[in-house]
């Protein structure tokens, strides 16, 4: 029996294994992980360990990076609202917002005008709705292409996530607005970024996928381990055996008991690693 058999770790990507906020900003082209991180996930997987990206990514817009990342179990996307193998090229599992959700979230474009959305389908172009400066960074960062619309209940069902972009306190009274309306339980709206709130179909978190995914590979929860930075990944952090965060993590993250690791720019990931290799 290798070292780490029956172990599941499942790790954010943008700003936990890449620094995404540099690129972003536009300080540098791309960001790749580290070269102990690499490393120490060949190691991992080496000695048994199975290891998933969990990403809020589209799949037109981690398809690029995927081949940056070593793998050997299906990846999480959509933050939560899918499951893709991209050894087959196949989707697993999928939880597509409902036939109200574009209308009901274009309502909130046309509130708040500043507000510019993606919305996640199986496109490889991802449909925009009213681009910003926010948009048109998040696409350059993403390495995606783009198709305008008018408005969102013109984009080609099904949808498994809708992303809005803008200033934070333009997001923060959407984000309120959403949470005060009679059907918000039909869905989880969520912060992955301070100018990026996201919706998806209620129970559609990188929390409940995890766990689907550790059913599928027959793993026990008490030994699955996450890590990631931002308010979207406090639902896995929350139900793994241990979470852990990069220090560059929001202060909501910290405040969810997580594991504080190095940062994104110093191999947080191969910390984990090593901490797990002590435990086993």
């Amino acid at each position: 029996m290798a070292k780490f058999d029956g172990v599941l770790l499942c790790s954010d990507y943008d700003n936990t294994i890449v620094d995404t906020a540099a690129v972003m900003r536009g300080e540098i082209e791309e960001s790749l992980p580290g070269e102990r991180t690499i490393k120490a996930l060949e190691y991992f997987m080496a000695n048994g360990g199975r290891f998933a990206v969990a990403t809020g990514r589209a799949l037109a817009a981690f398809a690029s990076h995927a081949k940056n990342v070593p793998s050997n179990t299906p990846a999480i996307l959509y933050n939560g609202g899918a499951l893709y193998d991209f050894a087959t090229k196949t989707l697993l599992e999928s939880d597509y917002l409902n036939d109200k959700a574009l209308e009901r979230v274009q309502v909130v474009l046309e509130r708040w005008s500043g507000i510019g959305a993606e919305a996640y389908n199986d496109s490889l172009d991802i449909p925009t709705i009213h681009p910003n400066a926010v948009t048109l960074r998040h696409q350059k960062m993403a390495n995606t292409g783009s198709r305008a619309y008018e408005r969102l209940t013109d984009v080609p069902a099904p949808v498994g996530k809708i992303l809005l972009e803008g200033d934070h306190d333009l997001l923060q009274q959407a984000h309120d607005y959403l949470h005060a309306q009679p059907w918000s339980g039909e869905y989880e709206v969520i912060f992955s970024g301070i100018n990026l709130l996201e919706i998806t179909a209620k129970g559609a978190n990188k929390g409940n996928m995890v766990r689907r995914l550790a059913r599928r590979l027959e793993i026990p929860m008490d030994h699955v381990y996450c890590i990631g930075d931002e308010t979207n990944d406090i639902p896995m952090l929350t139900i793994a055996r241990e979470g852990f965060a990069p220090a560059n993590c929001v202060q909501a993250v910290k405040d969810c008991g997580a594991t504080i690791v190095s940062d994104k720019n110093h191999d947080a990931l191969a910390d984990v690693i090593e901490i797990l290799d002590r435990y086993y």
